[in-house]
Order: structure tokens, then sequence, then C-alpha cells
């Protein structure tokens, strides 16, 4: 699989300018209703808190609490100019607490929740962090509850990641040096060997996917630990 890293260290999304010029265009990301529909289909029908990273302009938290209106929610993001507008979109709801967070650092300390989501953000972070993020994604679920990640994902050939640039109508001397994507099959067997369970891409359009994963219930785990080599049956 290849890999369309264009840099390893970039990051431009503190600059009010670079976070502007994307929503400008945002809307217009082909086939991205369809790929928010697959992933509010994949929430539990039972949410009580869910946690947004990169959560931008805070669209894809509303959709989520829209979606589940009993649900209280957190969005991290690190950019001035998407915090200035979630904190204005979510201004006077008590339900949204909007957080200023850098996702190369270790998740904050926010309580559980029964669903993290995350849409175009973690495909700005390095690799080793990537992984390191679902991690900590696992920790904070509650058991049965679900990551779903709506990413930007690396194309397996050049070929197919210029055809999707065209698709975009970005030129490569446009295309974003905060990208760092990474294939679909990498990071769902990731997501397989930390201990999530019913793990797949739900949807895919391109170089945009759906992945999502569940982690184990209580009960689940134990008999994960029961059927390990050098385990014993009581009784």
């Amino acid at each position: 699989m290849s890999d369309n890293t264009t840099s390893t260290g970039t990051n431009l999304w503190s600059s009010t300018e670079h976070a502007v010029a994307y929503l400008g265009r945002a809307r217009d990301i082909p086939r991205r209703v369809e790929g928010e529909t697959a992933l509010i289909e994949c929430l539990p029908p039972v949410l009580r808190r869910v946690l947004d990273l990169g959560t931008g302009d805070g669209h894809l938290l509303a959709l989520v609490l829209a979606a589940r209106p009993d649900a209280e929610g957190v969005g991290l993001d690190f950019s001035p100019a998407m915090l200035d507008r979630s904190r204005a979109r979510f201004a006077g709801n008590p339900r949204v607490a909007i957080v200023e967070h850098n996702l190369d650092d270790q998740l904050p300390r926010v309580g559980g929740f029964d669903a993290v989501v995350s849409c175009f953000a973690i495909h700005h972070v390095s690799h080793a962090r990537k992984h390191a993020l679902y991690a900590e994604v696992f920790e904070m679920l509650e058991p049965g509850g679900v990551f779903c990640n709506l990413e930007h994902v690396a194309s397996p050939t050049v070929r197919l990641h210029d055809q999707f640039l065209t698709a975009l109508g970005v030129s490569p001397a446009d295309e974003d040096p905060s990208n760092k994507l990474l294939d679909v099959y990498t990071q769902l067997e990731w997501l397989r060997a930390l201990g999530f369970e019913d793990v797949d891409c739900h949807w895919k359009w391109r170089e945009l996917a759906l992945l999502a994963g569940v982690r184990r219930t209580d009960a689940g785990l134990q008999a994960l630990g029961s059927s390990l080599p050098g385990s014993q049956a009581s009784g």
C-alpha cells in the first residue's frame, strides 16, 4: 500500500487562514453526506456522552446530538478559528463542552464515553500518534462503546490518489501539506489488535472512508481472557 503523505511534520491548522479556507469548501466535499449518514447509523441507540476529536466548527458533533437528543457532547480542537466557531455554534448549550486540545498530545481526562467520533482530522497526526490515539480512545470508551472515524485515507496507488485529487478539483501543488495519509487496511488491523471488535470499513468513496469498531463489553473481555493460552476454566 502506498502512503500518500505529503509531509511528516507540517501542520497548518493553527493558521486562521488555512482553517477558514477549509470551512469555505467543506460543504462541497463529494459524498460527504453519505459518509456522515453512515457514521450516524453506527452510533449506539443509547448514547449518553460523545467525544468529537478535531471538532472543527462543531458540524459533526451537532449532527450526532441531533440524532441522539439526550446525549452530552465534548469537542476537542486546537485551531483558534475552529474553536471560535464551535463555541459560537453551541453557545448557551449546557449539553456541550468545547475543549482546546491538540491531537498530537495525549487525550485529556474528560471522562468516559459511549461514542468517540472524528471527521477528517486524525490524518493530520503522524502514524505513530494515530496508533497511540486509537489506544487512548479504546480506554476512554465505556464497554460496548463505539469509535467512528470518518477519515481521509491513503489510496493504494499514486494514480488513484491523483484521480481523487481530480475529483475534488485540487491540483497536486495545492494538496494540503498537513496530510499524513494511511491506508484503510493498516488502520483496521490496528483497531483489531487494540481490542476493538466488529471492526470494519462501513463506507468508502475513493480516499474518504468510515472506519469503526466497538469496545468489547466486560463479558466479552472476560471471555477473551479465558480463551488465552495458559488460562484455566473455573470449577
